[in-house]
């Protein structure tokens, strides 16, 4: 089977790329490398640089289907700059199923959100919780799941929108390429400590240490990288025409900060110095999914949700990857 990966290049998109490949597949990338790395396209998978709005140009009826993962994904950034965000990631979605039924290619999966919640009432989050984004970010994301939906009904679209918890960790593929994190800003958590471990960063900042949880600080769901790539694969044989799919990825189980933290001084053998701030407007205590209907309609169960193997695989990478400035060189050997 082909299949065109856009955003490719990125954390996401490359892993994905990489297990498509090990599957046996035939994969195209395309990415504009304004977040993703030319270092992180996969070895045996073609490149094509440019952006998702350009789709038209690259798709033809020899694709069986597309895997979307190219948008603006910085949550600060959405609410300082809303217009690139409706631009980008709505627009440039409208683009890109344009293309797909211009050329007959009628199999998406679609990489969604847990932000498209907003802030919920309770946990675990289940896929018919209601949906009220807290910020534009979450609300393009929303607005592309609606807009699925109708690319579905009306056009005979077999789609799946996979709403991810908070992604992390690393893969090493069986060529020895290892995909990791490496934004620009980094604006994830377990990088960020792992950015205090190795002495880049002077101490990690809990924003709020008096929520109504155990320790006081913001309970997460973390989801291994490498479970939610095996996840779009199940997700690609599932899908079905005209019917769109909308499952939640995550362990069900629930780390805080100060969890995560500790995890990472006890992996990494390092100190990590910890400042209090002030909470953050718009950051409810617990995140925690529920993936019943991702285990009962994929068949997919997380195959790695021990944290300390989360975050092992993180520091690896970390500790051997290269600037994030290095984003259009070659691929790393």
């Amino acid at each position: 089977m082909k299949y065109l990966v856009t955003g490719g290049a990125g954390y996401v998109g490359s892993v994905v790329a990489a297990h498509l490949l090990e599957a046996g597949h035939t994969v195209t990338v395309l990415d504009d490398l304004s977040t993703g790395f030319r270092a992180g396209v996969p070895h045996g998978a073609e490149f094509v640089e440019g952006r998702v709005q350009d789709a038209a140009r690259h798709l033809d009826a020899s694709y069986d289907g597309v895997l979307h993962f190219a948008a603006c994904s910085q949550v600060g950034e959405s609410v300082a700059d809303p217009d690139k965000y409706w631009r980008n990631n709505l627009g440039g979605t409208v683009e890109l199923l344009g293309a797909m039924r211009a050329a007959g290619v009628r199999r998406l999966v679609f990489s969604s959100t847990a932000a498209t919640y907003g802030e919920p009432a309770g946990t675990p989050i289940t896929e018919d919780f209601p949906t009220a984004p807290t910020n534009p970010y979450g609300a393009t994301k929303l607005a592309v799941d609606h807009m699925i939906t109708g690319e579905c009904r009306a056009h005979g679209l077999a789609a799946a929108s996979l709403r991810y918890f908070n992604v992390a960790g690393a893969y090493a593929a069986r060529d020895g390429q290892v995909y990791g994190e490496r934004h620009d800003p980094e604006s994830h958590l377990i990088p960020l400590v792992l950015q205090v471990a190795r002495g880049s960063r002077e101490h990690i900042s809990v924003y709020g240490d008096d929520y109504p949880t155990p320790d006081g600080t913001c309970v997460r769901d973390y989801i291994h990288v490498a479970d939610l790539a095996d996840a779009h694969l199940l997700a690609l044989d599932t899908a079905t025409a005209g019917e769109h799919l909308v499952c939640n990825l995550g362990n069900g189980n629930g780390f805080s900060v100060r969890e995560v933290i500790e995890t990472v001084r006890k992996v990494t053998g390092h100190p990590v110095p910890e400042v209090v701030a002030d909470r953050r407007g718009g950051d409810p205590a617990v995140l925690v999914a529920s993936a019943e209907r991702a285990r009962r309609v994929l068949g997919w169960r997380p195959a790695r949700a021990d944290l300390a193997g989360i975050v092992q695989d993180a520091w690896n990478f970390a500790r051997g990857d290269a600037e994030p400035a290095d984003r259009t060189g070659a691929p790393e050997a």
